[in-house]
């Protein structure tokens, strides 16, 4: 699930996984033959809803809860990001109420944050999760999430987009990698260039490959190296 190539099927929270990001033939898209996990991959918001919903029940906590105390505070993060789930998204567990948080945007769950907390997310995963003295992230765990996915050599793992064949950002090097969310706003890092960029509104991978194309030549000029 991690990858995007579970191919799970099912509705939760009254939104169908054949719902989000649909083909033009909807009844094709419900009753299509499923692939054997592992050896399809699509970007579904529902999958990974269904994700946070597991990942809620092994920690028996909230996720943001989990995410500011393991990683936001560490990184030194604002207290002003959120992470909502919908208003259907609630379960009880061991006596509490609790909200299922969302992956993506759609239908008003998703993520709020600032660009600088963007920035220092970005900085930590360019240093393989090390932030100062602090290991807050596993580096064998960041190595795993910048391995490509088989069915789709620009994914790694949840949110962690691979340029390795440099398809994805084609007018930069091939270890860059990004964390992109819809609008399109995204982090990208350049570990070869020692790099962390922030982009809000910005108009698709293109605009940010340019971008960060300029960004490099202009620090190389810079410094007198070009």
């Amino acid at each position: 699930m991690l990858r995007q190539t579970s191919d799970w099927e099912g509705t939760l929270w009254g939104k169908p996984d054949w719902v989000d990001r649909p083909g033009p033939d909807a009844e094709k898209n419900r009753t299509r033959e499923r692939a054997k996990p592992g050896t399809a991959w699509k970007y579904n918001d529902t999958r990974v809803n269904a994700l946070a919903l597991a990942a809620l029940n092994v920690w028996r906590r909230p996720l943001p809860q989990v995410l500011k105390q393991y990683v936001m505070d560490p990184i030194g993060a604002s207290d002003t990001w959120r992470w909502f789930g919908y208003e259907n998204s609630f379960v009880v567990l061991d006596g509490e109420v609790m909200q299922s948080v969302s992956g993506g945007g759609h239908y008003g769950g998703g993520m709020w944050i600032n660009a600088y907390d963007m920035a220092r997310f970005g900085l930590l995963t360019s240093r393989h999760g090390r932030w100062g003295g602090v290991q807050v992230l596993s580096p064998q765990w960041v190595q795993r999430a910048l391995t490509p996915t088989g069915p789709n050599r620009e994914y790694g793992y949840m949110n962690w987009f691979l340029n390795v064949d440099r398809t994805l950002f084609p007018q930069v090097n091939a270890h860059v990698f990004a964390h992109i969310g819809n609008g399109v706003n995204l982090i990208m890092v350049d570990p070869d260039h020692d790099l962390v960029v922030v982009l809000r509104w910005i108009d698709g991978n293109n605009s940010a490959g340019e971008t960060l194309k300029r960004i490099e030549e202009a620090r190389r000029e810079a410094r007198g190296t070009r």
